[in-house]
Formats: structure tokens, C-alpha cells, sequence
């Protein structure tokens, strides 16, 4: 077994089992990867692909424990790479980020911009999707760092620790029946069409679980990935829009009511997360700090250090988070 078949095993994995594309990725031609995969197939005795003619269709069941083992191999080498670039240069690497669109269009811009100005010589990578998405990120070993709401259960693997609190907003156009009302109500809510995230209706939500308590269906009119996206069907007059506080501009949002809809619906908690495995260089530290200020080296290597993620909960037990 070759750390050049991990290494082509891993990229085939993280490129949608095309082997074109990881061949590219590699620098190297098609045939080359299939020759180093089939070899160590042969050299395990076993198949990793399921093949459909000379495409790889799935991954097989001891071949998914295979890609994982090879990634975590791969991982550790990365990290003692990073250790040696430590000590010469701790201000020059890379830096993958996997998050929402919220996270990414308005919460993110002013710390990558400080990130930036303190670590120039750091390639930044934003990769955007759902939670489940990101998981899969996190899984194949595209992203350092994971930032999210809820679905912490994805990430078995990553320590999570909590960065800011956040609510739900309603958001209609000016004229709207519900534009002057004072305090909303779930039943005024309920007896609109709703346009909101995608995640917010998939599998248990609290924006639902709120409907049901009053023994009420949203009617959904839209669901999107895109706080932006949604806005914009709201100005067209689809429906109601329910976003993130943070998602709101004073300025370029100044042609919509916005409605405050603490009191309907629970606080939320977006976290960031990174394998426990993993190395952190310097300037990722930085980052997490400049993320959420509460979240010092000193916090971070306590949160590293412990067995489980309920006992790195407990660290954070009566910390008061910030809002956004």
C-alpha cells in the first residue's frame, strides 16, 4: 500500500467518484488513477467501487471505511506537515471554511476582511451549502472549519463550540396587511403563504414545531437556501418572509416592514466546529477569535482536550453568548 493510492483514493472520493476530475485534480492522466486504485484493490482484496463499465457508480460498503481511514491517514500527514510550517512560517497556509449563505453574505464579511489584513499570505476558501452539505464537506476532508445552526448530530466528529445567539424576523412588503400590526400573533402568521429556508422545513424545525403548538400548517409558499432569494419573493409578493435578524440591511432592505417575531418563534445558536484530530495553525485560532471573540486559544484547547461534546457544552455553561 502506497500513499500515492490514499492520496488518488481520496481525491476520486472528493470529486464525485469522476476520476477525470480527480486525475486533473492530480496532475496526472485518467488511466494512472484507475491502474493506482485497481492495484490497491487488489492489494486489499476487496472492492472499493461499485463500477458501471469503466465509471465508478458507489462507493462500497468496506471501501466507505476504507476512504475514511485513508483521509484520517492523509489528515495526520497534513498535520505534520503544518507542524514543520509552523515553526518556519506561521503566517502562510490555507484556510477552508464550509457555511450557510446567511453566515457567508453577512456575518462573515468584516472578519475575513480583518482575517485577510492580518494573514495575506493565507488562501481563504468559502465553500457555501446546507448543513448537510457541509457535513459532507466535513466528511471528505474539504474544509477546516464548519459554521452552522443546529444539526450538530452531522458532525460526530467536530468539536462544536457555540459562537452567537440569533432569532427569526418576519419581513413583509410596505402596504401589507400585517405592516402595521404591533405585536404578531401566530394565527395573523398562519393566515399568510410563508417564504423561508429550505432547512426550515425538513425534518423536525422549530418554525413548524411553533404552527403545530397552536394546532396550525404553515402554508409554504417557497422554501430557499438564500436569505436574499427570499427577499426578493417577498418584494414580489409571494408570501411572508421569515429570516435571520442578522440577514436584514437597514439601508438595502429599507423598502420592507420588518416584524419582530421573537416572541413566536426560540433563539438560535450558530456554532463552529473543526475535526478534533486536526491541526490548528495559528492563524485558525485567529480566525475562530475574530469569529466569536469569546473563543480564545486558551477556550478552544480546553474545548479540544475534553472526551465528548457534552462535556465541551459544559465549558460553556453561563457564558453569555453575544446577539446578532
Amino acid at each position: 500500500m502506497k500513499l500515492q493510492q490514499l492520496r488518488f483514493l481520496a481525491t476520486v472520493a472528493q470529486s464525485e467518484l469522476n476520476i477525470t476530475t480527480a486525475a486533473a485534480k492530480l496532475y496526472t492522466t485518467q488511466p494512472a488513477v484507475s491502474k493506482q486504485l485497481r492495484q490497491l484493490e487488489d492489494e486489499l482484496g476487496f472492492k472499493i467501487f461499485v463500477r458501471h463499465g469503466r465509471a465508478l457508480s458507489k462507493v462500497t460498503t468496506p471501501g466507505e471505511r476504507v476512504i475514511e481511514c485513508s483521509l484520517r491517514v492523509l489528515r495526520e500527514i497534513q498535520n505534520i506537515k503544518g507542524i514543520s510550517t509552523d515553526y518556519k512560517d506561521d503566517s502562510a497556509g490555507t484556510l477552508s471554511i464550509g457555511t450557510t449563505h446567511t453566515q457567508a453574505r453577512y456575518v462573515l464579511p468584516p472578519v475575513i476582511k480583518i482575517f485577510r489584513e492580518r494573514f495575506p499570505k493565507v488562501q481563504f476558501n468559502l465553500l457555501q451549502g446546507t448543513s448537510e452539505q457541509i457535513a459532507e464537506m466535513a466528511k471528505s476532508g474539504r474544509i477546516d472549519i464548519a459554521i452552522a445552526t443546529g444539526s450538530a448530530s452531522l458532525f460526530d466528529k467536530f468539536v462544536l463550540l457555540p459562537c452567537y445567539r440569533w432569532r427569526r424576523q418576519v419581513i413583509v412588503p410596505h402596504g401589507h396587511p400585517l405592516a402595521e400590526v404591533k405585536r404578531l400573533t401566530i394565527e395573523e402568521l398562519g393566515a399568510h403563504p410563508i417564504v423561508s429556508y429550505v432547512f426550515s422545513f425538513s425534518g423536525p424545525s422549530s418554525l413548524t414545531d411553533a404552527f403545530v403548538a397552536h394546532n396550525m400548517r404553515p402554508n409554504i409558499a417557497l422554501a430557499a437556501r438564500d436569505a436574499d432569494v427570499i427577499k426578493t419573493y417577498v418584494r414580489l409578493g409571494i408570501g411572508v418572509g421569515i429570516i435571520a435578524n442578522m440577514a436584514i440591511d437597514a439601508v438595502e432592505d429599507a423598502d420592507l416592514v420588518v416584524l419582530d417575531a421573537a416572541h413566536l418563534f426560540p433563539e438560535h445558536t450558530t456554532w463552529v466546529g473543526f475535526d478534533r484530530s486536526a491541526l490548528l495553525r495559528k492563524y485558525m485560532y485567529d480566525f475562530l477569535g475574530l469569529l466569536a471573540p469569546h473563543l480564545t486559544r486558551r477556550v478552544v484547547d480546553r474545548a479540544r482536550a475534553a472526551s465528548s461534546q457534552a462535556d465541551t457544552d459544559g465549558l460553556f455553561e453561563g457564558v453569555v453568548l453575544p446577539q446578532r
